[in-house]
């Protein structure tokens, strides 16, 4: 019951959340520089000044910003998030085609980030003055520092030139398409590169807070005395030291959601993985102002329900929560 009490208080304050998302991203776009009519009109080929204000009577850019933005606002409470104009298409289900790439990007990198950055903190907590210590965590640092393009550009050259085993466009192979469970593998194999661009920029920050927290809680005195007990290093460092070693490292996946979507639009511009981060910069391109709204509703959804999911793991690995809210 406890539970269920804070689940609603917590989605009671993310529909306020979405509300004030939803006004402050029509005021930041429309007030920023440039013109969607003129940016169509140039596609056109120029336009006569009756055309274009037949389009911005279409698109109801002719009425004032504080109508359009309850215009906007009230289609939005009836699940209509309005109509691109550059894609030509209902804004809705152009982010609904996008979204599962997106959705398989994201929970690969974050796969990658922490099951490498927790087992290289591990490996390195346990002797931390040591040389592979020190090695782990220049890796670790390098890859962080490194940016993605830079680092999505050097693989796509590596693994599309040098070494061709790996697809290095795309989320599947359009010349043999496949169903099925080979459609999987396809995706599978096409997301390999841009997973592993993605994950690595936060491997570094895993493996540290894997690193500083397994030394910690090896120097428990719980740990001491299941070592005094006999049982074996593997089973006190994966049953009794890494469980507590997780718990800041699930708060940590929640709250660098919105980080990995804003990474992700760097990733599939250069992979042309057909995401929702490269819908993000077709549209600012092109001054596609219901598309990019509507992307960045639905990337605070996104930002929103893992910090909620979070919070409810964070709840389910430490018993001490619990017992807080009972």
């Amino acid at each position: 019951m406890a539970l269920l009490t804070h689940l609603f208080g917590k989605l009671a304050n993310a529909v306020a959340l979405l509300l004030a998302v939803l006004v402050m991203n029509f005021c930041l776009i429309h007030l920023a520089p440039g013109d969607p009519v003129q940016v169509i009109a140039g596609e056109m080929g120029g336009a006569s000044p009756e055309v274009i204000a037949a389009l911005r009577a279409k698109y109801g850019l002719d009425h004032s910003l504080l109508e359009q933005m309850f215009t906007y606002l009230g289609k939005v409470a009836h699940g209509d998030f309005g109509y691109s104009y550059y894609f030509n298409q209902p804004v809705l289900g152009l982010i609904l085609q996008r979204l599962p790439a997106t959705l398989y990007l994201a929970a690969a990198s974050l796969v990658v980030a922490v099951l490498i950055g927790t087992v290289l903190g591990v490996i390195s907590a346990r002797r931390p003055n040591g040389l592979l210590s020190h090695g782990v965590t220049v890796l670790a640092l390098a890859g962080h520092a490194a940016p993605i393009f830079w680092t999505g550009l050097l693989l796509l050259l590596l693994f599309g030139s040098v070494w061709p085993i790996l697809p290095v466009n795309g989320m599947t192979d359009v010349v043999n398409p496949k169903t099925g469970f080979a459609y999987a593998a396809d995706v599978a194999k096409h997301l390999v590169l841009p997973s592993i661009t993605l994950g690595l920029v936060f491997v570094a920050q895993y493996s540290r807070l894997a690193r500083v927290n397994m030394i910690d809680v090896l120097s428990a005195d719980y740990i001491r005395t299941a070592r005094a007990k006999g049982l074996p290093e593997r089973v006190v460092l994966v049953k009794h030291a890494l469980r507590n070693t997780l718990i800041p490292i699930v708060t940590v996946v929640g709250l660098q959601f919105g980080n990995l979507f804003a990474g992700a639009v760097l990733v599939e511009t250069v992979y042309s993985w057909p995401g929702m981060g490269r819908l993000v910069f077709d549209s600012i391109l092109r001054r596609d102002y219901p598309t990019l709204m509507g992307v960045l509703f639905f990337s605070a959804v996104m930002v929103i329900a893992a910090n909620i999911l979070t919070d409810l793991v964070y709840r389910l690995i430490d018993p001490r929560i619990r017992a807080g809210a009972r």
